[in-house]
């Protein structure tokens, strides 16, 4: 087990040590951007918590809103407008859909519809297709989005206060810690036919998923259709789901807080029927102190290879952006200081976007790296390893000029001047343990391995 803990981290730090994600500003300005959503064009759609929602064009801010409900919108704390959505076929029928709290603080999800103008919204179309009492200001979740089936799912929180004092979330009696799906195509009360606790008189019709403390973001990935659900943890435990978006899930809030036990007060089921993290991260973990994660999107862009099938996200307080591999490893960029990450969203071509709430800043999420990066770890390689005879081999397809071998910590442990794309080093006076090899061709181009001695 200890062994398997260390090779974890090292990918980690591997990784990081080989920085990929950056973020470039393309618009500034918003006044606490929540939310970004594009409506199959070329436009970003940027939610602000005060009840406004503006548009970015052709990297330009319109001076118009495409929607301005401030009036009717509690924003302080947790509580603003939070969700927006536009409907699968929003070309042809003009319909979106809002979740936002209202001036007594509870949590309302409404439709509205385009006007003749497609930069303005008609407010005078709202209706209203769910209201839910909120008993606290906060964790009152806010993500809406339509998932591959057409359906419209609702994240809400456990209602707030700490602990779940009120068992909501394990509660099929309420509203509260739940994912919601409607079918907002149906009539009122828009619910599918295939909801799992549909016409149970122990359930609500409207609960898909449940056991979530404060799903704060989720999103699908548009490939396989998986659920992401990054669900903001208490005091401890920042959880990360993937599922296939199987009806009937239980993620296990209050029972526990990730992986963790946390309150066992109400009949907790049995392990086996919960939904544990598929990657989660302590407030305290490597690097900057963390407290709240801000969930984002498997990447399915085309422009950066080295992050396609990764998941992004943030977390809220140490304003770092972290990546989710394929088994579950994190492994953290920046800080980029004085953002507090609110939110991801991607365009219409699945480029990815990061909002800071405290900048008022919209960035577009890149590889640093960019292209030659695939080529350098492609063309570089270095054997046998793991290593028992301390001598590495190395090939590249490029003159290396200069070999590096760093400690995990980042310590230079012994650097070798070479000319030629292979050859070999002799680690005879290095002890058994891991190590980062860093090899620079002539063009100053370095790629890092991992090595492991024996």
């Amino acid at each position: 087990m200890k062994k398997l803990a260390l090779l974890l981290f090292l990918f980690s730090f591997y990784l990081g040590f080989s920085q990929q994600i950056d973020i470039q500003q393309i618009a500034t300005g918003f006044s606490a951007p929540l939310n970004i959503q594009n409506a199959g064009d070329d436009r970003l759609f940027i939610v602000e918590q005060g009840g406004i929602i503006k548009i970015i064009d052709n990297n330009t801010t319109l001076s118009t809103p495409f929607l301005d409900i401030s009036s009717q919108v509690s924003s302080s704390g947790e509580r603003g407008l939070l969700g927006l959505a536009f409907h699968p076929d929003y070309t042809t029928n003009g319909r979106f859909f809002v979740y936002y709290s209202d001036n007594n603080g509870d949590s309302v999800l409404s439709e509205f519809e385009v006007s003749s103008d497609a930069n303005i919204a008609d407010a005078t179309s709202e209706t209203v297709l769910l209201t839910i009492s909120q008993p606290f200001s906060n964790h009152n979740g806010g993500c809406i989005a339509f998932g591959p089936d057409g359906m419209l799912y609702i994240a809400t929180g456990d209602g707030g206060s700490g602990g779940d004092p009120n068992n909501h979330a394990q509660n099929l009696n309420s509203l509260l810690g739940k994912l919601l799906r409607l079918d907002v195509d149906l009539a009122a009360p828009y619910i599918p036919t295939d909801n799992p606790y549909l016409n149970d008189a122990n359930a609500l019709d409207e609960i898909w998923a449940y056991g979530l403390r404060n799903p704060w973001k989720f999103s699908f990935d548009s490939i396989t259709g998986n659920i992401w659900i990054a669900d903001v943890g208490q005091n401890a435990i920042e959880e990360i789901n993937n599922t296939n978006n199987t009806a009937g899930l239980n993620y296990g809030w209050r029972c526990y807080e990730g992986s963790s036990f946390y309150n066992n007060s109400g009949n907790c089921p049995p392990t086996n029927d919960l939904v544990f993290p598929f990657a989660e991260y302590t407030h305290n973990s490597t690097g900057i102190s963390k407290c709240s994660v801000t969930g984002g999107f498997v990447y399915r862009g085309s422009e950066f290879s080295n992050l396609v099938g990764q998941y992004v996200f943030a977390d809220f307080c140490s304003d770092e952006i972290g990546l989710v591999d394929a088994s579950g490893n994190i492994t953290y960029f920046g800080p980029f200081n004085g953002n507090n990450f609110s939110s991801f969203g991607v365009d219409n071509q699945n480029n990815l976007y990061v909002s800071g709430i405290s900048s008022g800043n919209i960035y577009k999420v890149v590889d640093s790296n960019l292209a030659t990066e695939d080529f350098r770890k492609n063309s570089v390689a270095i054997f046998p390893n793991p290593s028992e005879e301390h001598i590495i081999n190395f090939t590249a397809e490029e003159i290396i000029q200069q070999v590096e071998i760093f400690s995990l910590q980042g310590q230079l442990i012994r650097k070798d001047s070479v000319h030629t794309s292979t050859g070999n080093i002799n680690l005879q006076t290095l002890t058994a343990g891991i190590y980062l090899v860093k090899l620079t061709n002539l063009s100053e181009q370095a790629t890092i391995k991992r090595l492991i001695i024996q």
